[in-house]
């Protein structure tokens, strides 16, 4: 299965809505927003520059299990250096990234601004999707419905 089309195709099909937080907000406010939006991560930015992001996963190892409260811990506190990709990237790649970076969300990143973010479930679904209408051409050569 070719997976070399790039992550734009995918953010064409995502709500152009992208949700983000501030490093100086508090844990418990970064969740229950989460919660609202049914997501699973947050795009943490500061002046309008990407500086991490803010995960359920981070929630519970980095509040949770270390007995810190999620209404006095700020994001800032639970923040690395997360990777990111471009518009440009391929579905491939991000592929490859999430893997190797064991991470399930990646920021699209384009001249320095969040334009989007894409999550190990949207690369699942996009190639669910190209497969079903590979499938489809194949079915409709064979049964010669398709020009070769």
């Amino acid at each position: 299965m070719k997976t070399a089309y790039p992550i734009s195709s995918i953010l064409h099909h995502k709500t152009s809505a992208i949700w983000t937080i501030t490093p100086a907000a508090m844990v418990y406010d970064a969740i229950k927003f989460m919660a609202e939006k049914n997501i699973g991560a947050l795009p943490v930015v500061d002046g309008g520059k990407l500086i991490g992001i803010f995960t359920e996963r981070d929630y519970a190892r980095k509040v949770v299990l270390q007995g810190k409260t999620s209404r006095a811990t700020t994001v800032q506190e639970t923040l690395e250096p997360c990777a990111t990709v471009s518009p440009d990237d391929s579905v491939e790649d991000c592929m490859r990234l999430m893997t190797e970076k064991r991470v399930r969300h990646l920021p699209v990143v384009e001249g320095g601004n969040v334009v989007g973010i894409v999550s190990i479930g949207d690369l699942v679904n996009w190639i669910i999707s190209t497969q079903d209408a590979v499938i489809e051409q194949l079915e409709q050569y064979i049964a010669g419905g398709v020009a070769a």
